[in-house]
């Protein structure tokens, strides 16, 4: 096939991009507007491979992304272009509504246009892929609940809010146009090329630093955490295999609360990087009051405005009608990534440069 994929330099983008030109034939075309969490860095190994184009463009940006469908002809959207970060989103929810919502109909509306001037038989092949977030359906207040396609969406934050309008129009544009929409949403992601300023590599790099690792309220919130590689794997599969109209949730069957994340990143850490051999910005060989843990470093913050206290997946569907499930465990994708992070200092250092 050939493939848009917008948000191709972000975290999940990216890591789709890698997988779909390392491990299929499929052509490529990333079309991103790099923002400050976008980075061509994250797509050098694949850059310079003959099926793999880039272009800067807002998905707002009709013009553009009309003259790329022109050109491009593809086969199938993979729509990943999103403001995504919740506190962003508190602090300044402007940007979430323009691109998230706003972009999303753009985008929407500049496809229908190029779909409906396919022939037939491609029309009816092609694919609307919009990929979204468990962050719509709010949060869950049993042990045992779990998020299923057919859970009401009850958004806490801008940035879910956001989110959860674009998977409306995203729907709305199927059952008005007959647009060929799927819908994906996905637990936590984390893994390689993960910005910064998110919890896993923010607690890595702090860490690493000496500097203090910040943990909402009591750190008792639980999220379900999904390997972006097992991500990657199964968009490929809902936009390859996945029934027109449908929703697919995406988890990595591993709830874990905050503060056994950040903890279980410390005892990582105290194996690969121990302290006496690491000493951070913020500590001093001989200092007495120098941790001999990672886990002294461990501060609690006051809690964030509307932080929801459970998010759990129902991932049963995927793995039922199309056959996937995640292959990494939580422990074996927590040490792939920050072994990454360890490998990869200088790659860090330039994103938050």
């Amino acid at each position: 096939m050939r493939i848009l994929v917008t948000g191709g330099a972000g975290f999940i983008g990216s890591a789709l991009i890698r997988h779909l030109l390392n491990d299929t034939e499929h052509q490529v075309l990333n079309l991103d507007k790099l923002t400050y969490a976008g980075n061509l860095e994250s797509l050098a190994g694949v850059a310079d491979n003959p099926r793999y184009r880039f272009l800067q463009a807002d998905i707002g940006d009709s013009a553009a992304v009309s003259r790329a469908l022109a050109e491009f002809q593809p086969d199938a959207i993979m729509h990943l272009a999103a403001e995504s970060h919740v506190d962003r989103s508190i602090d300044g929810p402007a940007a979430f509504i323009q691109t998230n919502i706003v972009g999303t109909y753009a985008l929407l509306e500049a496809t229908r246009a190029y779909w409906l001037q396919l022939d037939q038989a491609r029309r009816q092949a092609f694919r609307f892929h919009h990929i979204s977030t468990d962050e719509v359906y709010g949060d869950l207040h049993g042990v045992d609940e779990l998020f299923t396609e057919n859970t009401p969406y009850a958004p806490s934050s801008p940035y879910s809010a956001s989110k959860a309008a674009s998977d409306h129009l995203v729907r709305a544009w199927q059952r008005t146009y007959g647009l060929p929409v799927l819908v994906t949403n996905c637990s936590n992601n984390y893994g390689p090329y993960h910005f910064p300023e998110k919890l896993i590599p923010l607690v890595i790099l702090n860490a690493l630093e000496g500097k203090p690792l910040p943990v909402y309220g009591n750190g008792q919130q639980v999220r379900d955490w999904l390997y972006v590689e097992d991500h990657a794997r199964a968009l490929l599969k809902v936009v390859s295999e996945g029934r027109v109209g449908e929703t697919y949730n995406i988890g990595g069957h591993n709830e874990q609360t905050n503060l056994h994340v950040v903890e279980s990143i410390c005892a990582l850490l105290d194996e690969l990087a121990p302290l006496e051999g690491n000493l951070g910005a913020g500590m001093r060989d001989g200092d007495n009051a120098a941790p001999h843990s990672y886990k002294e470093l461990i501060t609690f913050v006051a809690d964030r405005p509307g932080h929801d206290q459970r998010y759990a997946i129902d991932a049963s569907k995927i793995e039922r009608e199309l056959g996937w499930k995640p292959q990494e465990t939580f422990e074996s994708g927590l040490r792939k990534t920050v072994r990454w992070y360890l490998d990869n200092l200088d790659w860090c250092r330039r994103v938050r440069g």
